[in-house]
């Protein structure tokens, strides 16, 4: 092993700002630490959510301080707001790309993609949309799909009606969806819990109060803010069904943390989301996948969840049995730690 360096948005490492490229972000760095590697990590202030204006800079002055010929991985993140950057940099350090979502406006531009020696990506699906949008070669791309922690079985409330939404509310996640299909079934014995940050886009969040409101539904549905460690895992245990209604998802950690806890998931078929979704051991789905932004077919979804006994066990059994399939951190750590001795002994 050798040394490494890592850079990243600043507080990447906080669990109070949750997202599942700070998540990926600080398993990696810890999982390679653990692995003997000499782990550097340079954190880049005012990148995330959204970088700001003077992020170049500080990426320039952070990677001008690497000796030459280190191996450096960058967060794609910021690869939208420091291109020119990371190209330069690029003929001095072996840079590595970590590409959560391709394309703007989550994910590098072409110059820097071509630049760099290596790029990262999280699902199937990015990797194949790297290719097609942005022609890089299949051998330059490496997939290390997230880990999932083990967890204890879901305790539920055994009659379908607790429903759980775990995503940033903002409208690329969809919530406007999952709360105009709830409108409709009003008639229904459900209640949703809907966790994760408030203050991405507070105009949208107060439509969608108003909105809950206005349907007479807003008692039903619990906004929490963002939560985490034991206060997170109560809310999963507490739930029976996980509801993405996201219209943009380039794999969704979320939906394996669910399997995790044997619960079923209603959500859209986008990005890497079937491919996190997987299939049970006979082939079939632990869930249900719907269109984006198509509140009757999710609607439908749920009414066929809350209406049916047996369509809800038949997903339980299914997702039981795709989490005895889920891989652990150690392999998506593994699997970058080795590509990453490659590059450095080159």
């Amino acid at each position: 092993m050798t040394e490494i360096h890592l850079v990243l948005p600043a507080g990447y490492d906080d669990p109070h700002r949750p997202s599942g490229g700070n998540s990926y972000d600080r398993q990696v760095s810890s999982g390679l630490a653990g692995l003997g590697w000499t782990v550097v990590t340079h954190e880049i202030p005012d990148a995330w959510p959204t970088p700001g204006p003077a992020v170049a800079d500080t990426v320039d002055r952070q990677l001008g301080r690497i000796p030459a010929d280190r191996v450096v991985v960058v967060d794609g993140l910021l690869g939208t707001v420091a291109a020119a950057v990371l190209v330069r940099q690029a003929a001095r350090l072996r840079l590595v790309a970590l590409v959560h979502m391709p394309g703007p406006p989550g994910g590098p531009p072409d110059a820097v993609l071509h630049a760099v020696r290596l790029v990262v990506t999280t699902s199937q699906w990015t990797a194949r949309t790297l290719v097609d949008r942005h022609g890089l070669p299949a051998d330059k791309l490496l997939v290390a799909p997230p880990g999932t922690p083990s967890a204890e079985l879901a305790t539920g409330t055994g009659t379908g009606g607790a429903l759980l939404c775990v995503a940033a509310v903002a409208q690329p996640k969809g919530h406007d969806v999952l709360f105009r299909a709830l409108a409709v079934l009003s008639d229904h014995q459900w209640a949703c819990v809907c966790v994760g940050p408030l203050d991405r886009e507070p105009e949208f969040v107060h439509q969608q109060r108003r909105f809950l409101a206005d349907s007479g539904i807003a008692d039903r549905v619990e906004l929490t803010g963002p939560l985490a460690g034991a206060d997170l895992d109560r809310a999963y245990d507490s739930a029976d069904l996980l509801v993405q209604p996201t219209r943009l998802e380039s794999y969704g950690m979320v939906v394996t943390e669910a399997l995790a806890r044997g619960l079923p998931v209603i959500g859209t078929c986008v990005g890497g989301v079937p491919e996190a979704l997987g299939h049970a051991a006979d082939g079939r789905r632990p869930g249900i996948l719907v269109q984006p932004a198509d509140d009757q077919a999710l609607g439908a979804a749920l009414a066929d969840w809350l209406d049916h006994p047996n369509v809800r066990d038949n997903l339980r059994m299914s997702a039981r049995s795709r989490r005895a399939m889920l891989g652990g951190w150690e392999q998506t750590v593994s699997t970058i730690s080795a590509a990453l001795n490659l590059l450095a002994a080159t």
